[in-house]
């Protein structure tokens, strides 16, 4: 992908999430790995109505080339890639939005900011959210911006990683997910199944039955799914 098609697709899946209340006002950001660094959505911009000549561009190092100032969370997206290719090395694309159905999942969450345990944002309620979402451990609270934020995620990649169910979401407690792909295309993908199998869950009022070990093998068996 050439860097001028990075920056359309940054464009153009922002747009399409804001149309869609996938985002909204300037919460959330988006970054897509090119050859010689990262393009990412600059700070506070609202992903609706980006231009693609003012987006941050980030060398390999962490310096800013050009472009608006990048989002604060830069330094959380180069921790994604980082731990994310030793598993998936084509990781081309990370989004992070504030989408309110899993944020609202995380409300009544009791894990604290100290506390290093993981939990899943949700069970295997469908087959279409265990092939294109998979595994979503949810990082214990921490204020926007912390470090600590980036040592959960980072340590939360390697242990599903080595687990052999490489990630390709992690959700921060009251605040929002963070998901990556092979594309920009993919990685919305990724998130319109994970936020829509929330609203499944708020939508079921009774106890959820998850797909049982028998059809997760199946899953398993015909789709190679890591799960």
């Amino acid at each position: 992908m050439t860097e001028q098609i990075a920056r359309d697709e940054i464009c153009r899946i922002g747009k399409s999430l804001f149309d869609r209340s996938y985002v909204h006002a300037t919460a959330g950001n988006i970054s897509v790995r090119i050859e010689d660094g990262f393009l990412i959505t600059p700070t506070d911009a609202c992903l609706g109505f980006l231009d693609p000549a003012r987006l941050a561009k980030i060398d390999i190092h962490g310096r800013q080339l050009s472009g608006d100032k990048a989002s604060k969370t830069m330094a959380l997206h180069s921790a994604v890639y980082n731990k994310a290719m030793m598993f998936d090395a084509d990781t081309s694309c990370i989004i992070h939005t504030h989408s309110t159905h899993c944020v609202a999942l995380t409300l009544e969450s009791s894990l604290a900011s100290g506390e290093d345990i993981f939990s899943e944002l949700l069970p295997a309620i469908t087959p279409y959210f265990v092939m294109k979402v998979g595994h979503v451990p949810t990082i214990p609270y921490t204020s926007p911006g912390s470090l600590k934020a980036i040592e959960f995620v980072e340590k939360a990649i390697e242990v599903y990683g080595a687990a052999e169910k490489p990630l390709r979401a992690c959700m921060l407690t009251r605040l929002g997910p963070y998901v990556w792909n092979s594309s920009p295309s993919s990685a919305m993908a990724t998130l319109e199944e994970l936020e829509e199998t929330a609203k499944l869950f708020f939508l079921k009022k009774n106890l959820i039955n998850p797909l049982t070990n028998a059809q997760l093998n199946e899953l398993r068996t015909a789709f190679a799914v890591r799960w």
